[in-house]
């Protein structure tokens, strides 16, 4: 009986010690040669390794190639302090040091630093050979030996720029994680040839559905270097798997305020990373000059490249001074109506806004259907407006039948932005069955209620749309005049996303 429960005994404390290998974390980022930036650790080296791990980084990417004398070693460039590393000797390279003191890493030593930890992963790149693709093979050959003999196969995940090698790594172990990284093999083809992975620029994943089609076919989605927030944003919201970057601790700010991270998945999306004119699959046009029921100024054009023009991976709706029809300035009002309408959900739009008195750019959302009548007993809800004449301060707004600027009871409140005009801003509305919640970047400054005294107070239950516009003038944007100098105005749009749970 003693025999058999100290049998068991060992039985379970193997079995718990094999499970603690896979104890990794559980998160997007991938320290790009290391966690070395924020402390000025060399990259790719032991320091920068254990910084990556200490952070408690998913991965920690790093480099491989392979001296004259057959010994690999880690460094991202082909020249390690001015020596070629392919065509000296290890011995050479030890004559020099990095800046912290360490010798060049070796593979086998940059593993078994690996190997003391069961959180970090250890994503191993194989660089392409200067000389050779057979010798790039054999570097190929020997890293995967190298990993199999000092048992750390659970912790290596494999990358390469080298079509080839990602396809001998999977030869000789068929069940590794190996994604491809140069970019233009599609998402099939990688299925096809068994790889479990895409690791590409991001700048790829912004052909429309290229990430979502990735993830049909059952590949992990890596992105790299990523290292500016709008871009790990972008990543994030789209549903990246992975993000590859210089700046880790960055990255990880950032995965506490995606709305992903509290829930929210995107349902809806214009990035404006098509050049010309708005996408028509997403926008039409609100179109004509008479007033728009504010005694506006301008006339709003339809689908004119002026008015509305994508570049840069902006939207540009830009008011110009021009006669038409009547008026003496020129705008575009674009709306999403029956192209997209929803009911609920986060909406966020990065933007800059126009400078100038008589200018009146809104971000903003109307019902579709009109389910209890006309303005404003259907509702209004103005995730972001700005009047020239009153300078860096931005208004959030509700209207209903009962509260409304007509009788004097709108629901509303200003917000002072900083550099409105220079920088960007990300205004937001959350809509749920009870409340509207008002953001400007990470801050909450209004919340509407839902009062539950029906359609007067909430009229709120129904599909609305988004509508992107500058108006010139008008009762409100025009009440201290218009000044002429500042045409050319533009708002610059970076994104529309909408999220829901």
């Amino acid at each position: 009986m003693k025999r058999v429960f100290i049998s068991a005994l060992m039985l379970f404390i193997f079995t718990a010690s094999f499970a603690q290998k896979f104890n990794w974390n559980k998160n997007q980022v991938i320290a790009h040669r290391g966690a070395w930036k924020k402390n000025n650790f060399p990259q790719n080296s032991i320091a920068s390794l254990n910084e990556a791990v200490k952070l408690g980084c998913y991965g920690s990417e790093f480099d491989v190639w392979m001296t004259a004398d057959n010994v690999l070693v880690i460094n991202h460039d082909p020249e390690f302090q001015g020596l070629v590393i392919e065509k000296v000797n290890y011995a050479d390279l030890l004559t020099k040091t990095m800046s912290n003191g360490e010798k060049i890493p070796t593979l086998e030593a940059y593993l078994l630093e690996g190997k003391k930890q069961r959180t970090t992963k250890l994503i191993l790149e194989i660089k392409p050979s200067l000389i050779s693709k057979e010798r790039g093979i054999e570097v190929t050959n020997k890293c995967v030996e190298m990993v199999q003999k000092l048992g750390v196969v659970d912790w290596t995940e494999y990358i390469s720029f080298d079509y080839d090698y990602c396809k001998r790594i999977l030869a000789l172990l068929p069940k590794a994680k190996v994604a491809y990284l140069k970019g233009e093999i599609s998402a099939e083809q990688m299925k096809a040839d068994k790889l479990t992975g895409v690791d590409y620029h991001f700048s790829v994943y912004q052909k429309d559905g290229w990430i979502e089609n990735a993830h049909k076919l059952g590949l992990t989605v890596n992105a790299w270097t990523v290292n500016t927030v709008p871009e790990i944003q972008w990543l994030l919201a789209h549903q990246v798997d992975y993000i590859t970057t210089n700046e880790p601790e960055l990255t990880f700010e950032e995965l506490k305020k995606t709305p992903v991270a509290k829930g929210w998945k995107l349902k809806w999306a214009d990035e404006f990373n098509d050049a010309g004119l708005p996408l028509a699959k997403n926008w039409s046009y609100d179109v004509g000059g008479k007033g728009w029921g504010n005694n506006e100024l301008q006339y709003y054009t339809d689908a004119d490249s002026t008015n509305a023009i994508v570049k840069k991976g902006n939207l540009n709706i830009t008011a110009v001074k021009a006669d038409k029809e009547n008026n003496h300035y020129t705008s575009a009002r674009l709306v999403t109506k029956n192209k997209f309408d929803f009911k609920y959900g986060r909406v966020e739009v990065r933007a800059m806004l126009p400078k100038g008195r008589g200018l009146w750019p809104a971000i903003w959302a109307l019902p579709t259907e009109g389910k209890y009548g006309g303005w404003p007993k259907s509702g209004e809800i103005d995730i972001m407006e700005h009047v020239g004449y009153d300078p860096d301060s931005v208004h959030g707004t509700v209207h209903t039948e009962k509260f409304n600027h007509v009788i004097k009871t709108q629901i509303g409140k200003a917000l002072k932005v900083d550099n409105p005009y220079t920088e960007y801003h990300i205004y937001a509305v959350e809509w749920f069955t009870d409340r509207i919640d008002f953001f400007i970047d990470d801050q909450k400054y209004l919340t509407f209620k839902n009062t539950k005294k029906g359609s007067g107070d909430w009229p709120f239950d129904q599909n609305f749309h988004i509508i992107l516009n500058v108006a010139v003038g008008g009762g409100w944007g025009g009440k201290k005049g218009v000044d002429d100098a500042v045409f050319p105005a533009s708002m610059k749009v970076d994104y529309v996303r909408v999220f829901q749970k």
